[in-house]
């Protein structure tokens, strides 16, 4: 009991931690990454930077960047750095999928204009600065924390239960 009681303190820290760092960096690839990183001893600055261009990969309204993150970590943890090691792709092409679809199942969609929708009843064309400018005037881009934080979540309590 008490250990369910602190896997679940730790996961309500990692997702208040990755909403917060989503709203710093107004970057739900990063936001995800960083709360991640720094919760399971991941990567490194570098690993940070190269998920900057991945929110809604390059803003297109593709795949959201708090999946794209999340899956970035899930390499970190459980990924491989050696071509023969079929086991460690495996566990982490399993560990990714688990992760899309329990947030397929929160969202709808691991795709970024059907999670906008899920979450403000709209999507935004965030390539056009009209569409950029009425998203952080509404309020939404602050809505954007919540799938951060659950994919966080979902991410955490992957890696915890792989880690076991």
């Amino acid at each position: 009991m008490a250990n369910d009681q602190n896997m679940e303190e730790q996961l309500k820290k990692l997702e208040q931690k990755a909403g917060d760092y989503e709203q710093l960096f107004q970057n739900c690839a990063q936001g995800t990454l960083l709360a991640l990183q720094e919760h399971f001893g991941l990567g490194d600055s570098n690993t940070l930077k190269a998920a900057t261009a991945f929110p809604g990969i390059a803003l297109r309204g593709e795949t959201c960047g708090a999946v794209i993150g999340s899956i970035m970590a899930l390499g970190l943890a459980f990924g491989r750095d050696k071509p023969e090691d079929l086991a460690s792709l495996q566990r982490t092409i399993s560990a990714a999928r688990k992760l899309c679809h329990l947030f397929e199942k929160e969202f709808g969609s691991c795709n970024c204009r059907d999670v906008q929708h899920c979450l403000f009843g709209r999507n935004y064309d965030l390539m056009k600065l009209k569409d950029q400018q009425e998203f952080i005037k509404s309020g939404d881009a602050k809505k954007c924390r919540i799938a951060v934080g659950k994919a966080a979540r979902i991410t955490g309590e992957i890696i915890l239960n792989g880690l076991e």
